[in-house]
């Protein structure tokens, strides 16, 4: 398929190099030309020098960027040029209601669009093993997920526009609550004199094992914070996450004080620390 990819960062970038890596053709586009110009000189492909350029004659147009402001500027742009009968699919983390706006946007102009936001990091787009949580129709879906799939290893509809931005607000409760936990439980057993190591091998083939404590347990005793989702990007996707949980009257206090926690790690000029950092203020 002729496929667009806009925004090539440490996730996008990856990303769009197994579409390119499984045979489609891709023209890829970021605000920086020159990662554009870096990125067809290691996989091949295109780019465009504009996102108008880079959608035109695409099938599909996939798109990871930033914020919410990020995507409406990038989705407008991408919706205006592309053809109807085409797919819009947005991997950025964002909010539920821009999701909605886009997709409203999108029908208008006969343009199926997805909010899929991924998990797995860093590490999980390189090595194509993203979990992505889908909203939108059905049709789309099962139009897209075979491509999607191409970085994914697991792909699933969540439900209406919207549906899978909120499933991404769940995943990030849940990782800065085991994040700080695990920061609370390292910093005891040093405190404690006990080997740190040892204790994440015994209690990791018990009930405390989590994906955190077996990716990011021994890098946190080794003060080591550099595995690419930093504490900036964190803060953003916990500020939508209260956002929202205002609207629906969610309860969030243990995540409310752990964006104050990030708030300190960020005050002490760690802010390009990845989420492990918590540890850093204990």
């Amino acid at each position: 398929m002729k496929i667009a990819f806009l925004g090539l960062g440490v996730m996008g970038h990856p990303m769009a190099g197994h579409l390119q890596a499984k045979g489609h053709d891709v023209t890829v586009y970021n605000r920086t030309t020159a990662k554009a110009e870096a990125w067809v000189k290691q996989h091949g492909g295109a780019f465009g020098k504009t996102v108008e350029d880079a959608v035109i004659n695409a099938d599909l147009v996939l798109m990871c960027v930033g914020n919410d402001k990020d995507l409406i500027e990038v989705g407008g742009a991408a919706l205006a040029a592309m053809q109807p009968g085409t797919i819009l699919v947005d991997h950025t983390t964002a909010s539920a209601d821009v999701a909605r706006q886009l997709y409203e946007g999108a029908r208008g102009k006969g343009i199926q669009f997805i909010d899929a936001p991924v998990s797995g990091g860093q590490a999980g787009a390189e090595k194509g093993q993203l979990t992505v949580m889908c909203g939108g129709d059905q049709a789309a879906f099962d139009a897209a997920k075979p491509l999607i799939d191409c970085f994914a290893k697991a792909t699933t509809l969540m439900g209406p526009s919207g549906a899978g931005q909120l499933t991404k607000m769940v995943n990030q409760i849940c990782i800065a609550g085991l994040v700080q936990a695990l920061s609370e439980a390292l910093a005891f057993a040093e405190k404690a004199g006990l080997d740190g190591n040892l204790v994440l091998d015994v209690i990791s083939k018990g009930a405390a094992q989590s994906w955190q404590m077996e990716n990011r347990g021994k890098t946190m005793l080794k003060r080591e914070f550099n595995f690419g989702f930093a504490v900036d990007w964190m803060r953003k996707d916990l500020g939508i996450c209260m956002e929202e949980a205002k609207r629906n009257g969610a309860k969030l206090p243990l995540t409310t004080v752990i964006d104050q926690f990030y708030g300190e790690v960020q005050a002490a000029g760690n802010n390009r620390f990845d989420t492990s950092s918590l540890i850093t203020r204990l």
